[in-house]
């Protein structure tokens, strides 16, 4: 087996609205499919992080709470590599998204961050 990179992280949200706002509007990923699914009576976008990657964005009828927060089975959390953590965190500040403190990742030796989406699911910068 050869898996080479990922192709896409899926992510439920809870309001639809909010989140295209959040991760188009201010993490700035562009939009490469957007489907409201009749069948589903749900939303589905789909988003451009990069060359490789996708996230995609469903948006069901009253989705299930988060069990805990963030110890919970499945996805911990969501990582970017940056290149300066600093602008990025300017930049995240001026639109209105505060970050936790800057703190250097004990093994890696780098900078990291964390900031939440409109539901509270983690997210990370990391140098």
């Amino acid at each position: 087996m050869e898996l080479s990179c990922i192709h896409h992280i899926a992510i439920i949200v809870s309001d639809y609205k909010r989140a295209k706002d959040f991760y188009v509007n201010k993490l700035g990923f562009g939009i490469i499919r957007e489907n409201y699914r009749p069948q589903k009576e749900d939303w589905k976008l789909d988003l451009r992080v990069n060359e490789h990657t996708e996230l995609e964005i469903f948006a069901p009828k009253n989705p299930p709470k988060r069990p805990s927060f963030p110890e919970a089975c499945g996805l911990r959390h969501l990582a970017f590599y940056v290149k300066n953590i600093e602008a990025e965190v300017e930049e995240l500040k001026s639109k209105g998204i505060e970050c936790e403190p800057i703190r250097t990742d004990e093994f890696t030796h780098k900078k990291m961050t964390f900031f939440f989406d409109p539901d509270g699911l983690p997210l990370e910068l990391h140098e």
